[in-house]
């Protein structure tokens, strides 16, 4: 089964996830510090090849009403310009509250340093994001049958 990559969109990072080769369970990849818009692609663009990924997931930051913000936006656009260089298809997925959850995780159940969270927080949050799209797909794919 082809991989499906995730990334936590950010201004300065991206966490990044990728999917184990049977599609049930989410794995860390990176923490990448955005360099700019074109670099930025092309390295996501490398890691879909790579791991021979189908599609992304790009999580969508939005509001807690769920109205789109200026971020929303910034993540389509990378999406779409990563659909044509990636060569995979890219859907997005609300990831309100992921960073806060993976804050209070590693905060209460880990008790994880706050310099130590920074360095692992999108990567994780990226986790989450693709953990949710997994289920949601198998909870649909289970209702289908």
């Amino acid at each position: 089964m082809p991989r499906i990559l995730a990334i936590d969109y950010g201004s300065k990072n991206m966490g990044i996830a990728v999917s184990d080769a049977l599609g049930m369970t989410a794995q860390p990849l990176v923490t990448y510090k955005r360099i700019s818009f074109e670099r930025d692609i092309e390295y996501v663009s490398r890691l879909a090849s790579e791991y021979s990924v189908e599609k992304i997931v790009m999580g969508l930051p939005v509001h807690l009403d769920g109205r789109e913000s200026d971020s929303s936006r910034s993540a389509r656009d990378f999406g779409e310009r990563l659909t044509a260089s990636a060569g995979a298809g890219v859907e997005y997925f609300d990831e309100r509250m992921t960073t806060s959850v993976i804050d209070r995780m590693l905060i209460e159940e880990a008790d994880v340093s706050r310099a130590k969270r920074k360095k692992v927080r999108d990567k994780l949050a990226a986790v989450l994001i693709l953990q949710n799209y997994l289920d949601s797909k198998a909870i649909t794919d289970d209702n289908t049958l």
